[in-house]
């Protein structure tokens, strides 16, 4: 099914994290008409799926339900969820785009009642969760999910589980005819908020992520800690589910490596930084060692560093560990390594190894346009014609405040665009 919308003075957002948001938001309520598409099923990205964010140590509620509220009241943003662009073809102020939007299995006549989910007994790996643990087959994304819908995953379509799921639904909001839609649209520019995903830490072979249960990484550790998470904020390991009382932090994990992602991720240290603060909050006798090259602290918060290292509890070892053994007898990573500090060579068990993995733009693998201009790391710097921008993290590696930062800009570059062109036309 393809359907066309001729709309060639909108700003066409695409993701929809904290990024997007911010663009979407910013140039709507500059008075611009603006489609925001995001290709999960809900709003909110990563941020969403952290426990805290420092330097307050505070939940996603704070900056996504304010958003949110801002989006729901403002009739200039389109919200278009499991949507991808899948071509852009034209140039600055006259772009036309192709978006590919994937069925849901629910149309809006969901209450987020939730008779759908108790009646399939199927279950799908919880992505909210990292796959830490599973979700029915027919789930509502998270707490804070918008559009606060239900989705049916695709692999109970067409089975008795999508039947019972449809039956036991008293609204009619369960669609199993739903096809993938082509849409056709015309933009003046283009906000890239396609924000990360995290490096594969497979790749980093002598961590063995891949072949040792009690190596994490630190966006799984984050749900771990996190109430609403697959242990309920408990800090349990992977391989028989006791508490972790001796965890390591292994910085730059992937990053600042010509092996793998030569750029610095930024956010990696102040991430770890915090993690600290969860363990102790969760279990006061619980240790933590950082493992690190250097301790790269953002902006003005040092502060919040030096609260970290007077707890005697956490300890920092300067060195850039060189591969992980595991002790066959209990599951315990033994890290290798030599701390640059005096150079003494060690060989340290712990009960859980943490991984601080870099941060890689998610505009890896997406088809993007011919003139978008990449750095050396793939991060968006903008387009040759000049009418698209790169935002967030898809532009650069930030924390939340930064990405904010940095959302804002792009959309009133975009605002600019619109001007310009319809002051062209006009003329």
């Amino acid at each position: 099914m393809t359907a066309s919308i001729a709309t060639n003075s909108t700003i066409l957002v695409v993701g929809g994290g904290i990024a997007g948001m911010t663009a979407a938001l910013e140039a709507a309520e500059c008075g611009k008409q603006v489609i925001l598409a995001e290709k999960t099923p809900s709003l909110g990205g990563r941020t969403s799926m952290l426990y805290r964010y420092f330097p307050k140590m505070c939940h996603p509620t704070c900056g996504l339900e304010i958003n949110l509220k801002r989006i729901k009241g403002n009739p200039n943003v389109r919200v278009m969820t499991m949507t991808e662009v899948a071509a852009v073809s034209g140039s600055r102020g006259d772009y036309t785009v192709t978006l590919k939007v994937k069925p849901r299995y629910v149309n809006e006549n969901c209450t987020a009642c939730g008779e759908c989910g108790k009646a399939v007994t199927a279950e799908v790996p919880n992505a909210f969760n990292y796959g830490l643990d599973k979700v029915k087959a027919a789930y509502l994304p998270h707490a804070m999910a918008y559009p606060l819908r239900y989705v049916i995953d695709p692999s109970i379509v067409g089975t008795a589980e999508g039947e019972a799921a449809k039956a036991a639904c008293k609204y009619g909001a369960v669609d199993l005819t739903m096809q993938e839609q082509t849409i056709e649209l015309k933009v003046g520019s283009i906000v890239w908020a396609t924000g990360w995903h995290p490096y594969d830490a497979n790749k980093i072979q002598p961590y063995g992520y891949d072949r040792y249960d009690n190596v994490i990484t630190s966006l799984e550790f984050e749900r771990l800690c996190d109430p609403r998470g697959p242990t309920g904020g408990k800090i349990l390991r992977p391989s028989d589910g006791k508490e972790a009382k001796n965890i390591a932090f292994i910085q730059c994990a992937g990053s600042r490596d010509e092996n793998h992602l030569r750029h610095c991720s930024r956010i990696c240290c102040m991430a770890t930084l915090k993690q600290t603060m969860y363990v102790r909050e969760i279990d006061p006798e619980a240790k933590s060692t950082v493992y690190y090259i250097d301790i790269r602290v953002i902006d003005r918060l040092e502060d919040f560093y030096q609260d970290v290292q007077k707890d005697p509890n956490v300890s920092f070892v300067k060195s850039k560990v060189a591969r992980i053994a595991v002790n066959e007898a209990n599951g315990n990573p033994i890290l290798h390594g030599v701390n640059t500090e005096g150079y003494h060579r060690y060989a340290n068990e712990h009960d859980l190894v943490v991984l601080a993995v870099g941060m890689e733009p998610e505009v890896v693998g997406v088809k993007l346009p011919d003139d978008i201009i990449l750095d050396s790391s793939q991060f968006i710097e903008g387009s040759q014609s000049g009418g698209m921008f790169g935002a967030g993290a898809a532009a650069s590696p930030l924390d939340v405040n930064r990405a904010v930062q940095s959302a804002t800009a792009a959309a009133l570059r975009a605002v600019q665009v619109i001007h310009k062109t319809a002051s062209t036309e006009a003329a």
